[in-house]
């Protein structure tokens, strides 16, 4: 069942159009990427369905809810982390849950929080005291603490270090888990990859594509090598044939391979029945980046 339904949203500041007719839906329960580089519309896109800026045109749904004309009654079934989230340098961990928790009408005991996100022991800590990776998880528990059915969190591990990162995107399974649907906006391909069940990409204002990170990036890999004995021009007729292979490419002495599921098996095979030795091999998959320059014409940066 789909708790969150964006149809055909425009929005323009003056004469530059931001979005230009963005679509996708939301299930219940999934972790749902909205991925694009820098000023690509992501941000903007989920403003606009949390209530916070209000699109020119098209329709949103979330929960059954309009967010522009039914705003209170939506904030208090969302959870927001916003892509520019700063507390004053003094306020104590506790002191900004409580505060956060006294917004809403029916809001989690604050306490189970801060034991839930490993905040116990940081309670009387300053926010301008802790580390990167305890703000990100405090920020977490501020989304969380009106006890949403549905969280917006958004480039949450920006400017952390890869551990952290890492630490960040098992909470964000955590919440997952917990029955929260979440919808992530990131420009990391990895972390959508590692996150996401489904995915929007967002370009120039549209979204150019929406799949599951595998429906994305494809089943197809490369396979590429250079021969040491034989002739190369050989090899598309003796391995074109094999079990999923999609094409040979022979330019001199090296050789790339496309193909699906265990191919490679099968190619190394067929060139040991037929004693021929090569060297450099290697392997290939897919990645999002590679798929976004397939969608968009340009690499992601």
């Amino acid at each position: 069942m789909a708790v969150i339904e964006v149809a055909d949203l425009v929005k323009k500041y003056g004469t530059q159009s931001v979005l230009e007719g963005v679509t996708f839906s939301v299930e219940a329960g999934e972790i749902f990427g909205i991925l694009g580089p820098n000023g690509a519309g992501k941000t903007t896109t989920v403003e606009c369905v949390e209530g916070l800026r209000r699109a020119d045109s098209g329709r949103i749904s979330v929960l059954g809810l309009d967010p522009r004309t039914a705003g209170s009654e939506l904030r208090e079934q969302i959870g927001v982390q916003l892509q520019h989230t700063q507390l004053p340098e003094n306020i104590k961990v506790w002191e900004a849950l409580d505060l956060y928790a006294s917004f809403y009408a029916k809001p989690r005991d604050w306490r189970e929080l801060l034991e839930q996100w490993g905040l116990k022991d940081k309670r009387n800590a300053r926010f301008g005291k802790l580390s990167g990776g305890q703000k990100q998880r405090l920020f977490i528990a501020l989304a969380l603490v009106g006890d949403p059915r549905v969280a917006f969190l958004d480039e949450l591990t920006t400017g952390l270090d890869p551990q952290a990162r890492r630490a960040t995107w098992e909470l964000i399974k955590q919440v997952r888990d917990s029955g929260v649907t979440v919808v992530l906006v990131s420009h990391f391909m990895d972390e959508v990859e590692e996150l996401c069940d489904r995915v929007a990409v967002v370009d120039r204002g549209r979204v150019v594509a929406l799949d599951t990170p595998a429906g994305l990036v494809g089943a197809e890999h490369e396979m590429r090598f250079t021969l040491l004995t034989g002739t190369a021009e050989e090899l598309p007729a003796l391995l074109g044939g094999l079990p999923g292979v999609s094409s040979v490419e022979v330019t001199g002495a090296k050789t790339v391979i496309t193909g699906r599921g265990d191919f490679a098996s099968a190619v190394t095979s067929q060139l040991a029945r037929h004693n021929l030795l090569v060297s450099d091999l290697r392997i290939d998959k897919r990645t999002l980046d590679d798929a976004f320059l397939a969608l968009t014409g340009r690499t992601f940066s």
